[in-house]
């Protein structure tokens, strides 16, 4: 498995309606791909964005980065949505789960 972690902050005048509507597209488009596993995201109070991605494989997270029309909403996010963010690429990580036992 390989695992993108995408963490942001928006500009102060992002465009929220555009931003949605790319995202949810991208969310589409991605789960549309080969090897896509699973996305979540999360925000925290300060205005922070986490967004996960799993992946099949390396490649298959690679092949999604490179989609003409992922890397046109990248080149959109850094000019129109984003202030900063900081993308995390974790091939093969280490996994521990944990379920309780029910009763």
């Amino acid at each position: 498995m390989h695992l993108t972690v995408f963490r942001n902050t928006k500009r102060a005048d992002v465009d929220i309606e555009s931003y949605a509507a790319d995202s949810a597209r991208m969310i589409a488009l991605a789960e549309a791909q080969p090897g896509f596993i699973a996305y979540r995201r999360y925000s925290s109070a300060d205005g922070e964005d986490l967004s996960l991605s799993e992946w099949e494989t390396e490649a298959d997270a690679r092949a999604w980065a490179r989609h003409p029309e992922h890397v046109a909403v990248q080149g959109k996010g850094r000019s129109a949505y984003y202030e900063t963010y900081s993308v995390y690429s974790c091939p093969e990580p280490s996994i521990r789960t944990f379920e309780r036992d029910k009763p």
